[in-house]
Parts: C-alpha cells; sequence; structure tokens
C-alpha cells in the first residue's frame, strides 16, 4: 500500500480560509452604539408586555361598584358572554383563588373558581403502606368537579365550573362556615355553602339561589354533574379496583349499586344519597329532600394492572335540581372518609349499607356474629392474634356440627356392607334397590341426609367470611408476622414476570392455607366415600372426590395470592382448627363398633315411622314401581 505524503499545500489552504472567516466576523461585529439601540429596544418590549399583564389584571379585579367610564365598557363585554352573571367576573374574587378548612381528620380545599372542593385530603391514613409518607387524596390534581349547568332567561348556556364565586369564611364556635357565592348582582346569587365540624368526615354542603327568577330559566331543574376519578390508594390495583363501585340509596331506603362492569350506566329515582366507594374510602352526597332522578356511570379504568398504575373508576352522577318558588334550596352533605362500617353507622343516615357484607343470611352473620365479635377481641389484642382468636372461637361453636356431620358419615360407612349387598341382589332392579335401601335406612334409625345438612348450615359461615375480611377497614395496613398489611397480599418472594390469574408475587399465607385444605380434604375423602356408595346412573363420587383433593388447594393457591392476608390466615387457621376437631373425634368420641351394636339393636326394634317427606318419596317409588310392571304387561 502506498505510504501517504505529507501535502504542504492542504495545510496553507486550510490557513488562509480560517484567515477569511476570522476577518468575516470582525467586519460584521456590531458596535457599542448598536449594542445599545438593540438592549434599548428589548427593555423597551418587556416593559410593555408588563403593562399589558398588570392592566389585565387590574381590569379582572376592578370592582363593579366603581363608576368610572371604563366599567361600563367592561360590564358591557362580559355581559355578551356571561349575561346576568357577568358581575362575578368583576369581583376581586375573579380569580384563582382557593380557602382552605379543616379539623383533625380532613382539610378541603375549595376553589373561587367553580366554587367547588379541588383537595380532599384524610389526615390520619397513608397511602400504599403505613409508612409511605403519603396522605390518602380522595380529591386532587382535578380528578374530579362538581358543575351546575346554568339555563338562562337570555337563552345561554353556562357552566358553574367555568365561573368564579366570592368566598365568605365564618365561625360559629368551632364550626368553620365557608360560603361560595356566583354573584349577578349585589343580593342576586348561587351559594355553595360549606359546613366543617370539629372531628367529623361529615361536611354540611347546601346549593341555594337568591333573586335569581329573572336570571334562571327556572321552567326546568338545573343539572348538578358530579365526577370522579378515583386514586389508587392500596398495594394491589387490581384488588383494589374489585371493591370500588357506585352505592345508592333510593325509594325507601333501599340500597344499590351500579355494576362492576367495564362501562355501567343506572338511572333510578328518588336517590337520597350517591356514594363513590373504593375499597377503604367513599365519597358521598347525601341529600335531605331526595333527587328525583339521577343518571349514574361507573367506568373500569384498570385494562392493564401493570400500566394502569393510577386510577380505578371513573364515577359520573347526573341529578336535576328543581326550582321551588323560582328559587333552588338543597340541603345536603359530604362525607369524605373511611369505608368503616363502624364509622359509617355512626352517622345514622344507612351510610354503613355500602359495606358489601353479602345478602341474607350471609349479611345477617356479618352484621351480628363476625363484627361484633371481632371488633371486641380487636380491641385489646394485636389484630393477627385477634384474627386466629376469632377463627378458634367460630370453629368451636360450630364443632357440634361438625361431630353431627361425622356422626352421620359413621353410621352411613357402617351400613356400606348392606347397601353394597342390596345393590348386588337388586342389580337389574334399580327401582327396586332404591326402595330396600330406604327400608334399610328406616328399621336402622339412620338418615343418609344427616351428613348433608350440618354441612350446609356451615356453608353461609363460610360464605360470610369471604364478605367480612374482605371489607374490614381495621386490619388496614396492620400488621402480623411476615404480612405487614392484613388487608393485602402477604408476598414474601417479589417474581420478575407475572404469571397470569397468580401475579408477579408469591403470597406466604395462601401457601399454608392451601396445605391445610389438602391435608383436610385427604383425611375425609375416604370416610365420604366409604359412607357414600356408588349409586347406578350417578357419578363416581371416589373418583370425584381424589380429583377436588388437588384441584381446591390449587384454586386456593392462585386466586388467593392477591387476596387479603387475613382471609387466607383465616382460611389456615380455620383448616387446621377442623383437622385437629375431626381427628379428636374420630379417634377419641365416635366409637365405631358402639355405632354397629346399636344400627343392629335398632333393627331388631319396631321401624320409626316415616316422616311425611319420607312417606312421600315412598309412595312415589311405588307408584313408579307399578307403572314400569304395567309398561311390561
Amino acid at each position: 500500500m502506498e505510504e501517504k505524503k505529507f501535502d504542504l499545500n492542504s495545510i496553507i489552504g486550510f490557513v488562509l480560509i480560517f484567515g477569511i472567516l476570522v476577518w468575516i466576523m470582525y467586519q460584521n461585529q456590531p458596535s457599542d452604539k448598536e449594542i445599545a439601540a438593540e438592549k434599548a429596544k428589548k427593555e423597551l418590549v418587556a416593559k410593555q408586555e408588563a403593562q399589558a399583564k398588570t392592566d389585565k389584571t387590574k381590569t379582572a379585579v376592578l370592582p363593579v361598584a366603581a363608576t368610572t367610564p371604563g366599567d361600563t365598557v367592561q360590564l358591557a363585554q362580559l355581559q355578551k358572554t356571561l349575561g346576568g352573571f357577568a358581575y362575578s367576573a368583576t369581583l376581586p374574587s375573579a380569580k384563582e383563588g382557593f380557602t382552605t378548612i379543616e379539623n383533625d381528620k380532613i382539610k378541603l380545599k375549595i376553589a373561587n373558581k367553580g366554587g367547588y372542593i379541588v383537595e380532599a385530603t384524610l389526615k390520619e391514613f397513608k397511602r400504599f403502606e403505613k409508612n409511605s409518607g403519603q396522605l390518602v387524596e380522595l380529591i386532587k390534581d382535578n380528578n374530579s368537579n362538581l358543575n351546575i349547568q346554568l339555563q338562562t332567561t337570555d337563552n345561554r348556556t353556562l357552566n358553574s365550573k367555568d365561573l368564579y364565586f366570592e368566598p365568605t369564611l365564618t365561625k360559629n364556635g368551632t364550626d368553620q362556615i365557608l360560603t361560595m357565592r356566583l354573584k349577578a348582582g349585589a343580593n342576586e346569587f348561587l351559594e355553595y355553602k360549606y359546613v366543617l365540624k370539629s372531628n367529623e368526615y361529615l361536611v354540611g354542603f347546601d346549593i341555594r339561589s337568591q333573586g335569581l327568577n329573572k336570571v334562571l330559566n327556572s321552567s326546568k331543574p338545573l343539572d348538578l354533574q358530579w365526577d370522579l376519578k378515583t386514586y389508587r390508594n392500596e398495594k394491589s390495583i387490581s384488588y383494589e379496583n374489585r371493591y370500588a363501585e357506585i352505592y345508592y340509596e333510593h325509594g325507601d331506603h333501599k340500597i344499590n349499586y351500579a355494576g362492576l362492569g367495564k362501562h355501567e350506566e343506572d338511572s333510578v329515582d328518588k336517590v337520597s344519597f350517591i356514594a363513590y366507594k373504593q375499597h377503604f374510602f367513599t365519597s358521598i352526597l347525601l341529600t335531605e329532600k331526595a333527587f328525583e332522578k339521577a343518571k349514574l356511570e361507573s367506568t373500569n379504568l384498570v385494562n392493564d394492572e401493570k400500566i394502569d398504575t393510577i386510577f380505578t373508576k371513573q364515577f359520573k352522577t347526573n341529578v336535576p335540581l328543581a326550582f321551588t318558588n323560582g328559587e333552588v334550596d338543597y340541603k345536603m352533605s359530604w362525607y369524605f372518609g373511611p369505608a368503616d362500617y363502624k364509622v359509617l353507622k355512626s352517622y345514622d343516615k344507612n351510610f354503613e349499607k355500602i359495606i358489601p357484607l353479602g345478602w341474607g343470611i350471609f349479611g345477617w352473620i356479618n352484621k351480628w356474629i363476625f363484627i361484633p365479635l371481632f371488633g371486641f377481641l380487636a380491641s385489646f389484642i394485636p389484630y393477627g392474634i385477634a384474627i386466629i382468636i376469632f377463627t378458634i372461637i367460630i370453629k368451636i361453636a360450630m364443632s357440634p356440627i361438625t361431630y353431627k356431620s361425622f356422626l352421620s358419615q359413621a353410621k352411613m360407612k357402617v351400613l356400606r356392607p348392606e347397601i353394597t349387598e342390596l345393590g348386588e341382589k337388586f342389580k337389574k332392579d334399580p327401582m327396586k334397590k332404591q326402595q330396600e335401601t330406604m327400608k334399610l335406612y328406616n328399621k336402622a334409625g339412620v338418615n343418609p341426609m344427616a351428613g348433608c345438612i350440618p354441612a350446609l348450615i356451615q356453608l353461609p359461615f363460610m360464605y360470610a367470611s369471604f364478605q367480612f375480611f374482605p371489607s374490614a377497614f381495621e386490619l388496614r395496613q396492620k400488621s402480623f408476622l411476615w404480612a405487614d398489611d392484613l388487608s393485602s397480599f402477604d408476598a414474601v418472594v417479589k417474581l420478575p414476570f407475572h404469571i397470569p390469574l397468580y401475579g408477579d408475587h408469591i403470597s406466604l399465607f395462601p401457601i399454608l392455607a392451601a396445605i391445610a385444605i389438602f391435608f383436610y380434604m385427604k383425611m375425609t375423602s375416604g370416610d365420604q366415600q366409604m359412607a357414600a356408595p356408588q349409586q347406578e346412573g350417578m357419578p363416581d363420587m371416589a373418583k370425584m372426590m381424589k380429583i377436588m383433593i388437588y384441584v381446591s388447594p390449587l384454586m386456593m393457591l392462585i386466586f388467593f395470592n392477591s387476596y387479603g392476608a387475613g382471609l387466607s390466615l383465616y382460611n389456615f387457621i380455620s383448616n387446621l382448627i377442623t383437622i385437629g376437631i375431626m381427628f379428636v373425634i374420630k379417634n377419641y368420641i365416635v366409637d365405631t363398633d358402639k355405632i354397629h351394636a346399636q344400627i343392629q339393636e335398632n333393627k331388631l326394634k319396631e321401624p320409626k315411622k316415616q316422616n311425611k317427606f319420607q312417606q312421600r318419596l315412598q309412595e312415589v317409588m311405588e307408584q313408579q314401581e307399578a307403572a314400569k310392571k304395567q309398561n311390561k304387561k
């Protein structure tokens, strides 16, 4: 390869070009006079812009009471867009200002523009975890607005959220009273009145008008619109979102909810309160005079929990405010606080019914047994220990039923050889086999349904627990062992990936509960199979039980991984205690030899008189047998 030589001509060329560029820059440098002139020009422009902003501000806050010619021009211009409410835009309050009222529990920030609450902070509760340093804020950063559509007599449609209210803050003892007035004149206004008492979550809120019968078109009601995008406040957004929904009271104190779909709408009559319920917090609008109608909307904002991590639901309400003698007058209240059953119940306004305790007997069990018992225990011992003792008390109370169920299984197990013998004897005549089996049960004094009834009695308590623990506000951010929050999942391992239906973590209490269920089912499945012989034409229960031994723990493992640790702890202890009770009953209480001897003794006695159900069942079977014989002829 040829060596590259030193090129002197190229170097001379670069030097000449550089020199020419320096000379051009020197020749184009501005003189001192030109620099001074440019500086003066910039200062003049800046001064003019500042003067324009000052004039604009002065115009915005200029009182209408002044009588300079400029005021008349300003008012005339504002009336072109605001009509009768142009007066409000000329007051000193017609600017971006805020008024704060607070007590030991809540802090509310109300804006001049719109007159509604733009920040609602709960001072006693933290977001996500106990030491997060972030207070729960139900309203902030424009996630909510309250608006009244104003139809004027000059055919305008104005929105109160875009207009400026005049604030006046006073005190009556410890009560803070804030009036926000949207004025159409000195004594003509639409007023929002907030009353905050000490140590309360409930805020008085009245809407009334004065002297607006010539400004507002009173031929149809005003539309009140209340919107809220609910902020996530808990560790698991999917778990929190499951319990976020709109509740409302309507008619004769009936409580209902709008639904949990992707987008739900509902229209109802005679609504007395509307609650935007999150998992553990709620915002409620209560009215003394029921709204004639209410249109409610709920939209799910969590499509992908890995991406949608800020908001859970979008709630919207539209209600009419009726005129009376040309004016509007509604006495209402706001509630911003915890969705705590005891706190809500203390207001005696049916608020506690927004807590999903279950319907019918399930709600009754939660209301009259679980809530008082757990509340008593948790009042003097740690919450994790309270759950364990609570579970022990419930299981001991249910132990007689467990005993009855096991005793019935033991009796059926003793009779199984004879039932099997009848099955072989009447193999070709299923109807006859059923009749003879029923006679055997009757002679032996055994009720085949006796084992099912106790199990059915226990089901409501099990279902009630599935409603109680997710709704127990007391468990929020309470720790126990490795679980730092009994109301949320107790992750012991964080996974670097997400498993469908399972999540991106491993919770330990669900694993323990699944193991306990496995051993419980393993322990009882053999006795159940022995107690229930295979019936012709019926599913093979033995095979089904073998499958359920593995399916039930797996379902517990998967679906409870993101549930609250309190519920998993309850299920773990519950199954552990049941295993213990069954072990004691089986080995120390129930004697199969005595049961066998008692059954043989019963056979020698006169058969017990059949109850009406048994008699009817026997008659039906005999009729079917007779019809079968008739068909053969």
